[in-house]
């Protein structure tokens, strides 16, 4: 191998091929290597980068690692050999092509980071990290890809991922490379596919709409009918209510009416046994059967009327002539039970109610 260092002019030679010399030895010179930021040249003392691991080999032999800071060489005898990163590196995974277990063609990419764990192994175990990890990601994948199904594919993405860096770092091992994650970047489906995916997501939804309608729709009926339940069942409570109510109502007003006939019997009683009491009854009488006259074929077309109807002088004196004879009986009794006042058995009440039954007969 060839350097620039060890390219002379030598005499005779034109600057046309010096300047040849110098394309021919830059070509020969190994590329530049991303895992590396340069080969440094060997002055005796060096200063090392941090988070950098310079590969030190005495005489074409292995000697040591120079740690981060200054570091002393021989010069001629040591050379740095490689220069390994110590930083978390990203790398591109290229998009390839893979087939899911339910033979359908993918088309996906990813992203890979890696970090160098030994210096050692990372210079000597393998010739190219970048491109052996990077295939090492690619086989992993598509042998990953082909135990899931389409569907599974886009729910397990996570899953995946960890099966990759698994898989990696089980491999590496020996490379001190360590796989930190494994990212998909994006997954390409086959149009048709893609277009049969977007029809099934379409039906699903449609599906999922009919069914939610479905389920609104009988818990509208529900609630109607649970509606239409409380409705007459608060009804017939409020019903119930009102008939009990209506009931102690009706007997509180009965109780009520008899209350005040008692009273009025009672009043009626006592005015009847004070002085000139049966002429105003005999009055009232007589009142009541002009007033009945009045009143005759307004409830009912069949009416029953006495010979004489049209003589009011005559009505009158029929009316009257029926108290005097109703009111003799009670004028004599009473005249003979006046001086026997612990033998009353009978109340002016009942007379009263004896004189309404005899004008109502």
């Amino acid at each position: 191998m060839l350097s620039r260092a060890g390219i002379r002019a030598r005499p005779g030679l034109g600057l046309l091929q010096h300047s040849q010399q110098l394309k021919r030895a830059a070509r020969l010179a190994p590329a530049p290597c991303r895992w590396n930021s340069g080969l440094p040249v060997n002055i005796g003392v060096l200063f090392v980068p941090q988070q950098e691991a310079w590969v030190v080999e005495r005489m074409g032999k292995f000697h040591r690692i120079l740690e981060p800071g200054l570091n002393f060489l021989i010069p001629l005898l040591d050379r740095i050999r490689y220069v390994q990163s110590l930083k978390e590196i990203v790398i591109n995974v290229p998009e390839q092509s893979a087939v899911t277990l339910d033979n359908v063609t993918l088309q996906i990419d990813g992203v890979l980071y890696l970090r160098v764990m030994d210096p050692y192994k990372a210079s000597y175990g393998v010739e190219d990290p970048e491109y052996a990890v990077t295939q090492l990601a690619q086989t992993t994948m598509r042998s990953e890809l082909g135990k899931l199904s389409l569907d599974r594919v886009f729910r397990e993405r996570e899953s995946l991922n960890a099966s990759i860096v698994d898989a990696i770092n089980q491999a590496s091992d020996c490379w001190g490379i360590r796989c930190l994650r494994y990212e998909i970047k994006d997954i390409h489906v086959p149009p048709r596919v893609k277009e049969s995916m977007q029809m099934q997501v379409e039906a699903e939804r449609r599906k999922r709409a009919t069914v939610l309608e479905s389920e609104g729709t009988r818990e509208s009926a529900i609630n109607v009918a649970e509606g239409q339940k409380q409705a007459q069942i608060l009804a017939s409570e409020a019903e119930k209510a009102e008939q009990i109510n209506k009931a102690a109502g009706e007997a509180n007003a009965m109780l009520v009416k008899a209350k005040a006939k008692a009273e009025a019997i009672q009043l009626l009683a006592a005015a009847l046994a004070q002085q000139h009491g049966n002429a105003a009854a005999s009055l009232s009488v007589a009142e009541q059967y002009v007033n009945a006259f009045s009143k005759i074929a307004k409830d009912s077309n069949t009416v029953l009327l006495p010979a004489n109807t049209g003589d009011v002088t005559n009505m009158v004196a029929q009316a009257l002539g029926i108290y005097t004879t109703l009111t003799k009986p009670q004028a004599v009794k009473t005249q003979d039970e006046m001086p026997q006042t612990h033998e009353d058995s009978q109340s002016p009440a009942a007379e009263v109610l004896k004189a309404e039954q005899g004008s109502s007969s």
